[in-house]
């Protein structure tokens, strides 16, 4: 592997030295353009020095953001009713903002309406009916409106409309298991503040009462707990979360009440018409059924057989295969070794000879090691046990209890939820809960609905689509349907 320099890999020293560490594991060379063929002590020096590079880096742009908010400018993004006054001709000061009439008075509009009693959800259902863009030029979500006090997000937090330029509220910390960036908010000591009487839009009155109902809401939610059930559901994680989609609109399906899934475009911009609600339990029950249903047919069970039988053999084949070029590079070695042997044995030495006697000598050590690693991995032959057939039909009908199960219910779930990419919720009065369910993903795979028309023989209530893709995968699949009590209902294939 060649590149332009160390840090063109990474920018931290674990990330870059991991890297390296697989790299050598896979017997791959590592040269930069500067350094050439780098080792353990290139890494160590030059990753240290990558690594340090981006922290002054970050600390030298925060400094230069301090110094802005400093001279009353403001370092960040662009807030909904301001824009951006261009720098004076030869001038490189930039970052003023300037008031924009129509969207100051929006969100004058807003603070009022909430003022007087108005949730964020009805105010922008309010909006988005009337066409008033929000920002960027997209449709409100009562999140945009409520946004988090303590992070100073959404309009009704920001203290820019009252002339305070409020910074350093929150920073970002990577978090190094997954990449992610994680928000920390600062202590209060730490946040910078000013003044800038020029962008107020509201008067401190209007911010006041503003503030003083979001307090008593706040008071009201956490007096009991019982009250704040609702909030606690949207932390809970349950098997379909952030699967279900909406068939109307394509918005996610989320909880709008207590164990209950609605579409989240209605609930929170009002511009979707499905109003169906469906409970988790309900729609949880309805996936499991169809699942136990189609996996405990005849078919799909001499089919897993089938294919557990021909993975193994397969696999056995190709270790077998394998081992057998090792053993015949084994012999070429051995006789490679022999005629070192013989040619030193005949006063032929050299510091040549000796490389490649010790060169010949390690492949050997390689080789046997790699023969007595493939004979311990490839164990018994696999012999399917004839109660095998009753174990798994009584682990499938079983199914939903394994999912309660407190010890395997987070790994189960994440491998059932792994098949599944998404399912879509669309309103259907012919349906006993007013909703269809279809369900797209490598479920659809190992449910065998792959056929481009129903056969003889086949599941009733099975339509497929020939060799068609998955959507979202790259593997053949379908799409399926799922109705309560009668399991996989037929459905026109779409991809």
């Amino acid at each position: 592997m060649v590149c332009e320099a160390l840090d063109r890999l990474g920018r931290k020293l674990a990330d870059v030295a991991a890297l390296y560490d697989r790299l050598a594991f896979r017997r791959v060379v590592l040269h930069t353009v500067s350094e050439g063929r780098i080792s353990e002590l290139h890494i160590g020096l030059l990753g240290t020095m990558a690594q340090k590079f981006l922290s002054d880096l970050r600390d030298k742009t925060w400094r230069g953001q301090l110094g802005r908010v400093r001279a009353g400018r403001i370092p960040g993004g662009l807030a909904f009713g301001y824009g951006v006054v261009p720098p004076a001709a030869g001038s490189s000061e930039g970052g003023a903002r300037c008031i924009l009439p129509d969207q100051a008075e929006v969100v004058r509009r807003i603070f009022r309406d909430y003022a007087a009693g108005t949730s964020p959800r009805q105010i922008a259902k309010a909006l988005n009916a009337e066409g008033i863009p929000g920002p960027g030029g997209r449709s409100w979500v009562d999140t945009t409106i409520r946004g988090h006090e303590e992070r100073g997000t959404g309009i009704l937090n920001n203290p820019i409309y009252v002339g305070r330029l409020v910074w350093n509220r929150t920073g970002f910390e990577k978090d190094p298991r997954t990449g992610r960036r994680v928000v920390r908010l600062k202590d209060a000591s730490e946040h910078e503040m000013r003044e800038v009487p020029e962008l107020r839009i509201i008067d401190d009155e209007l911010w006041e009462r503003v503030r003083a109902r979001r307090t008593s809401l706040a008071t009201e939610v956490a007096r009991t707990d019982t009250t704040n059930r609702l909030n606690g559901s949207h932390r809970r994680r349950f098997l379909l979360s952030g699967l279900l989609t909406c068939g109307c609109c394509g918005g996610g399906y989320t909880v709008v009440g207590l164990d209950r899934y609605g579409c989240a475009t209605r609930r929170g911009r009002g511009t979707c018409d499905n109003a169906k609600t469906i409970s988790r339990q309900r729609i949880e029950a309805r996936v499991l059924a169809g699942l136990k249903d189609r996996l405990l047919a005849p078919d799909m069970v001499a089919e897993a057989l089938a294919a557990l039988e021909a993975e193994s053999a397969a696999a056995r084949r190709e270790a077998r295969a394998a081992a057998s070029g090792r053993r015949r590079e084994l012999d070429e070695v051995e006789r490679k070794l022999a005629g070192v042997i013989r040619a030193i044995e005949d006063g032929a030495w050299s510091e040549a000879l000796k490389a490649r006697l010790a060169a010949l000598e390690g492949r050997k050590v390689r080789l046997l090691e790699d023969l007595a690693a493939a004979d311990r991995a490839e164990g018994p032959e696999i012999r399917i046990h004839p109660g095998l057939i009753d174990r798994y039909r009584d682990q499938v009908a079983h199914l939903e209890e394994a999912l309660l199960d407190a010890s395997i219910r987070g790994e189960a779930e994440e491998a059932l939820r792994s098949l599944i990419e998404r399912v879509v919720l669309r309103p259907d009065p012919t349906a006993s809960d007013g909703l269809s369910a279809e369900i797209h993903g490598d479920l659809a795979v190992i449910l065998r609905v792959g056929e481009a028309e129903t056969r003889p023989g086949d599941a009733p209530g099975v339509v497929g689509s020939g060799h068609k893709k998955t959507p979202g995968t790259s593997v053949l699949g379908g799409l399926l349907s799922v109705d309560a009590g009668t399991g996989f209902e037929p459905v026109t294939f779409r991809l």
